[in-house]
């Protein structure tokens, strides 16, 4: 038995298509890097023109960013994106928007509290708890080794 699942592995294999592992990481930097260009082309639009400093033009860039994933996911562009540069899309903030965002758009026809809010918030409410989680953990190793190696 061991030996025809192992005939069936090596002979599926000449079948599946070449994953072009090189081809998708360039897309997903490059497309990455693109989102973070434009982030910090609007944090310097606050800066230059509201007159925030570095540390308060982040919330509101951030608030802008999430703004436009929102709506392109809403006209059906942050898709094309995302199908094309992969994790180059879901890795920054605008990615959360988009699942956010999907979410609420697919279960729009069961209402606005029981479909659109339910089901966005079930995303978010699992991240939330892993960032918590998360910070809490490093918060801890950075307590431990500030008490052990004091600067």
């Amino acid at each position: 038995m061991e030996k025809l699942k192992e005939n069936y592995s090596n002979k599926i294999k000449d079948y599946q298509p070449k994953v072009p592992y090189f081809l998708n990481c360039l897309k997903a930097f490059v497309v990455g890097g693109i989102i973070c260009t434009i982030g910090q082309g609007i944090q310097n639009f606050y800066m230059y023109c509201f007159n925030f400093d570095e540390k308060t033009a982040g919330n509101p860039t951030v608030a802008t960013l999430i703004l436009i994933s929102a709506l392109l996911t809403g006209f059906g562009i942050y898709d094309r994106i995302g199908q094309f540069a992969g994790a180059g899309s879901a890795v920054p903030v605008t990615g959360f928007a988009n699942s956010m965002t999907s979410a609420a758009l697919e279960h729009r026809s069961e209402g606005l509290v029981l479909g659109v809010a339910t089901n966005m918030f079930k995303l978010a409410g699992s991240v939330i708890v892993f960032g918590v989680v998360a910070a809490y953990i490093v918060g801890m190793i950075r307590f431990f080794f500030n008490s052990v190696f004091p600067s």
